[in-house]
């Protein structure tokens, strides 16, 4: 695609859309009176039009049926509530359906996935991960490791860039896995990292990391619904994501996990136990004795956020009928022009910068601006234009156009809005 700074050549590459339709779908923030340019769909995805009709078909049945709601009704009775999203998840990251589940919160998850994959000895303790991973991750390895009466500085290994550069190389990852290969327990990266916008080589990682011995997992809030996965075939031991994000799930909604086919039969790997995670024939026994459920759905604690996950089903009915490879498709043109457009206002005395790797395939539908002075000013301009994006301290504006709403003229109008901030603010 030929990319052309102006609104004449965005609103025709937007006639030209197949996805363009998917727009009218969502709900936009309105500001100064008119729809906002919405770009943090990495935080908090648009709230689909068809949402609230699926939370009030759950609230009917509540009104209806009281607590036989988890029996009687036809459509999604409520015991059974957590199977209706499985075939959508699967199709998302790369999965079968007995490899996911919807459920909890993504930091509670990760602690449950960790509890049965950390498993360190007097030999193999060591954690490797990116440096500057998400807070959540931070404070999980740290109260993980501790848990465990080990020591952070000697059992966690923070990978950074090499000096004066952003993004990770895979080849320092992989030697960085080799040198610790007689120590190392568990390989647990973000599958793509929240401030840099780096998708990491997922399948080579997961490789290297097993060939030294060590389980893998992913944390994919940043990835799933965004960028391709294949977590099943890449042999990925576990994983966990949001859904409020790319996902467009609503705040703080439910997480998903994934934990690879080959352990969906194995009782003795050690996990925090609840009953809805036991075997369904036996729950309403109340008997003793954990039976897990094969495959994912055995982690489960409690039973389902109904409400929460009607918010959610409605969602996944859309990736349902868009599918990843179209959205993928759009993004990558998408995120494209957003890049083509920043590098022209980007000026000879390059005011700011794109710190988010240039090659399509190491990154999603995420740009992140790195701006050498005056970025805040800048920042707060934009906000004050009808421009919701995302700053990050201490001088980074994440830019992330979503494929499923997101349009050519929104990156457009970003640009002109961005070169009258330089204009104003520049050298101030």
């Amino acid at each position: 695609m030929t990319y052309e700074n102006s609104l004449t050549f965005a609103q025709k590459a937007d006639q030209e859309d197949p996805l363009r339709k998917w727009r009218s779908e969502f709900h936009f923030p309105q500001i100064n009176g008119q729809d906002a340019y919405y770009f943090t769909g990495n935080s908090l995805g648009l709230q689909p039009k068809r949402t609230r009709s699926f939370v009030e078909e759950e609230m009917k049945k509540w009104e209806t049926y009281g607590v036989e709601g988890h029996f009687v009704p036809k459509e999604r009775p409520w015991l059974k509530f957590h199977e209706a999203s499985k075939e959508s998840l699967a199709k998302i990251v790369g999965a079968k359906p007995i490899e996911v589940v919807s459920m909890n919160n993504l930091s509670v998850n990760l602690h449950l996935l960790m509890v049965s994959f950390y498993r360190p000895t007097k030999e193999r303790f060591k954690i490797i991960c990116e440096a500057g991973a998400f807070p959540s991750d931070q404070y999980m390895f740290e109260s993980q490791l501790h848990f465990h009466g080990l020591n952070p500085d000697e059992a966690l290994i923070e990978l950074k860039p090499r000096e004066g550069e952003n993004k990770l190389h895979i080849e320092d990852i992989l030697s960085a896995i080799d040198e610790h290969s007689n120590e190392l327990a568990l390989v647990l990266f973000g599958g793509l990292q929240y401030y840099t916008g780096q998708l990491f080589d997922m399948k080579t990682i997961t490789e290297a990391g097993h060939k030294a011995g060590a389980f893998v997992g992913y944390d994919l809030a940043h990835a799933a619904g965004n960028v391709p996965l294949q977590l099943h075939d890449w042999n990925v031991d576990f994983a966990t994501w949001c859904s409020y994000k790319y996902l467009n799930s609503g705040p703080g909604n439910v997480s998903g996990i994934f934990v690879h086919e080959r352990f969906a039969h194995d009782t003795d790997l050690p996990r925090f136990a609840g009953w809805w995670g036991h075997d369904e024939g036996e729950r309403f026994q109340m008997k003793k004795g954990f039976k897990p459920m094969p495959g994912a759905d055995g982690w489960q604690l409690s039973n389902v956020n109904v409400i929460g996950t009607a918010a959610h089903l409605a969602s996944l009915q859309i990736f349902d009928e868009v599918g990843m490879e179209a959205l993928r498709e759009k993004s990558l043109k998408l995120t494209g022009y957003l890049e083509f457009i920043i590098d022209q206002l980007s000026g000879e005395d390059k005011l700011f910068e794109i710190i988010t790797p240039r090659n399509p395939e190491e990154r999603g539908a995420q740009l992140c601006i790195f701006f050498h002075r005056n970025g805040k000013l800048m920042f707060d301009y934009l906000v004050e234009q009808g421009v919701i994006g995302d700053w990050r301290e201490p001088n980074v504006i994440r830019i992330a156009p979503a494929p499923l709403y997101n349009s050519f003229e929104d990156v457009y109008h970003f640009g002109r809005l961005l070169k009258e901030a330089i204009e104003k603010y520049a050298d101030a």
